[in-house]
């Protein structure tokens, strides 16, 4: 927000919302960038890197607390060259600093503040650093004059801090990875690893409320998505179970929003209780592609309904004029966290009238509040026992509370509502084409095909660059940093998906035109893993790898996905032997910590088991297509053709009969007896070859 009239600082001109609300910030803060780095080494002042997003609450509490205070900017300007960055607009740099600052602290998180040299070096920083001494943490102002202190009368002390740091980020790059060529006791590919490697998620796993270890919990998809993998090779009702249980308990607690749909990023309880109020498109985005295989599995109303409401609360408040999707909507509104989202029992009863009891009784509302003085929609027990214990048919119980939640709903958009960041990530809106293609071959809803597709025609039209490069983000027709690493591996892994639910031949082509790309300009030397960043960027201290699947998946582990996938339709056994090698160089690190590696895992399980070559030739292969999207066949890649077609090596030799269509199940192209119908070829698919 502007300030009366004072002085924009050089914030003024970016697009990132986050940056844009420090550019009234008395601090003379500046974007990274040459102006900024070149000024450090002309005046020789360290540079203070601040790093954060737009729905981070701490960041602005520190931005409240010292950022705005004029005596607080006077210190920073006189002693640093004060850089701001918006994680989600450069992850690049983000990943380099929090590396440093954990490896310094050993913790991290955001607001997160360090300090270089001008040669952009880290050797001190930390994350929150309150106005006064507190929680054992030295003051902004008391860390800022110590460390200019430093600076000035112990330099060699902060070289050589700076170099043993940089020394580290390097390394950090094969920490803890094996190379290819070294030798493990035993075979990675094997269903003992793929068994205990389910055996270390269960281990983790919170029996009575679901997800995996203690409070703060994260909705860790990339494990559920292994345990219901798992569950199908295996029948192990135990995998099941957790994974169900999981998705159950955070659709029942506050995490979830019961009136407008989508999730929030994480709860800071173990029941899932009290969220951390941001919502991000990504979480959301993994989250529906999750919900989408668990109903595949079972057929439950429940991850219906979820996906329905979230998918709602995509387009109605984080969808794009032209198509694309916004990144955040933030924990705060009107400097409060949770704000939008709360109610006391009195606004509820005013507003519901005679329906106010069964909803408060279903949903928790207390005269004291559930959560912190007030109270937050969520269910302690599920709707159907709830139904019983009220002596109520549950269908009557469902319709009445869905009255009363479109009238809370319509009463809470009259709310002041949390910020918007509006900026638009090439990775996280591929993530949710992904997310938009399963909820289609789920549900069978051709609305969410559309808004799919349509979402990729707005990615192809403002994010596409010239020759094959894309860029990282986008806002107001102004387009950010080159595209990273996730960015093209999880734009590669849409249209994949896209194509195994449309059969449209061209998002292969497209995707094998990204991944040459990625292979020519993010390979590491010995062409094992991808860097973070591309040979054409040249501003970060080191090019990162990044192995471990976090929040988001990482891009080395969904282009070992894709390369294998791609091998399969296009012959490429250089590519299938990379995606061996990647999961290889991992070794056991990938079945020990599977919660670290869940998309890795996920491939490791469907080499093991087998990926299913599907190959539908004849007049009625859309039809078939379009059923077997229905069904849960994870680790499958499918060609539909009409008409006989020997472009691709899965498909030769597979002549159509007219008025007939066969259905191929192979495994290296080498395939069984074809099958006329779905419920022959579910037969065959189950059936060890």
């Amino acid at each position: 927000m502007e300030p009366g009239n004072k002085t924009p600082n050089a914030l003024i001109n970016e697009t990132s919302p986050y940056l844009l609300q420090h550019a009234y910030n008395p601090v003379e803060w500046y974007p990274w960038g040459r102006e900024a780095l070149e000024r450090s080494v002309k005046e020789d002042k360290p540079i203070l890197v601040s790093i954060g997003y737009s729905a981070c609450h701490w960041c602005h509490v520190m931005e409240r607390e010292s950022f705005e205070d004029a005596a607080t900017a006077e210190i920073m300007n006189r002693f640093f060259i004060n850089i701001k960055i918006d994680r989600e607009e450069r992850p690049d740099l983000d990943h380099i600093y929090m590396d440093a600052v954990q490896a310094m602290t050993g913790s991290g998180g955001w607001p997160l503040n360090v300090f270089l040299t001008p040669d952009k070096k880290p050797f001190y920083g930390g994350t929150y650093f309150p106005p006064v001494k507190a929680f054992n943490r030295m003051s902004w102002r008391e860390t800022l004059y110590a460390v200019n202190d430093a600076y000035r009368n112990r330099r060699d002390e902060i070289e050589q801090q700076a170099g043993n740091l940089t020394e580290h980020l390097v390394a950090s790059n094969s920490f803890g990875i094996r190379k290819p060529g070294e030798q493990e006791d035993e075979p990675l590919f094997s269903s003992e690893n793929t068994n205990l490697a389910a055996q270390n998620i269960l281990t983790q796993g919170d029996k009575t409320w679901g997800g995996f270890g203690r409070a703060p919990k994260f909705p860790q998809t990339f494990s559920i998505q292994y345990l219901l993998q798992h569950y199908y090779y295996t029948k192990q009702e135990a995998s099941l179970q957790q994974a169900l249980l999981s998705l159950d308990k955070m659709i029942q607690g506050g995490i979830y929003d019961h009136l407008g749909g989508g999730f929030a990023r994480y709860s800071t309880d173990e029941k899932w209780l009290a969220p951390h109020f941001e919502k991000m498109l990504y979480d959301n985005a993994l989250l529906i592609s999750t919900l989408a295989d668990a109903y595949l599995v079972t057929g439950k109303k429940l991850y219906a309904q979820a996906i329905s409401q979230s998918v709602s609360f995509i387009e109605r408040e984080m969808l794009h004029p032209s198509g694309g999707f916004y990144s955040a909507l933030d924990a705060d509104s009107e400097g409060v966290e949770g704000k939008f989202y709360t109610w006391s029992k009195s606004e509820i009863q005013e507003i519901l009238g005679g329906d106010a009891d069964i909803f408060c009784e279903v949903y928790n509302i207390t005269e004291t509040g559930n959560w912190e003085h007030t109270n937050l929609i969520w269910l302690p027990v599920a709707m159907e026992e709830k139904a019983v214990a009220m002596g109520l048919p549950l269908h009557e119980l469902e319709e009445k509370l869905a009255v009363c939640r479109k009238k809370l709903l319509a009463e809470r958009d009259k709310r002041i509502r949390p910020g918007l960041d509006d900026k638009i990530l090439l990775g996280w809106n591929a993530l949710m084409i992904t997310a938009f293609a399963k909820a289609y071959a789920a549900l069978q809803d051709e609305k969410y095909l559309a808004m799919a597709e349509a979402n990729l025609h707005f990615l192809e039209n403002n994010l596409q660059g010239a020759e094959g490069s894309w860029y990282h983000s986008w806002k107001d027709n102004r387009p950010g940093s080159p595209a990273f690493l996730d960015d093209y591996s999880h734009l590669i892994q849409a249209y994949l998906q896209l194509q195994e639910v449309t059969g449209n031949h061209d998002y292969l082509y497209k995707a094998r035109q990204l991944a040459e790309t990625v292979v020519s300009n993010f390979s590491e030397e010995d062409n094992t893993f991808f860097y973070f960043t591309s040979l054409d960027q040249q501003d970060v201290l080191v090019r990162k790898k990044e192995v471990y699947d976090g929040a988001t998946p990482s891009g080395n582990a969904v282009m070992a996905q894709n390369l294998y996938y791609l091998s399969v339709i296009f012959n490429l056994p250089a590519w299938q032997s990379r995606s061996i090698n990647m999961l290889l160089s991992l070794g056991k690190a990938v079945v020990r910590y599977p919660t670290s590696f869940g998309v890795w895992a996920s491939l490791l399980q469907s080499v093991t088991h087998g990926i299913s070559e599907v190959a539908i030739v004849g007049q009625d292969a859309f039809t078939l297509l379009r059923q077997l999207n229905g069904h849960y066949v994870p680790s499958r890649i499918t060609l539909a053709v009409t008409r006989e077609n020997n472009e691709f090596a899965l498909l030769q030799a597979k002549a159509a009969v007219e008025g007939e269509t066969w259905m191929f199940l192979c495994k290296n192209y080498a395939c069984r007896q074809p099958v006329g119908s779905m419920e022959e070829f579910l037969k065959l698919v189950q059936t060890p070859s």
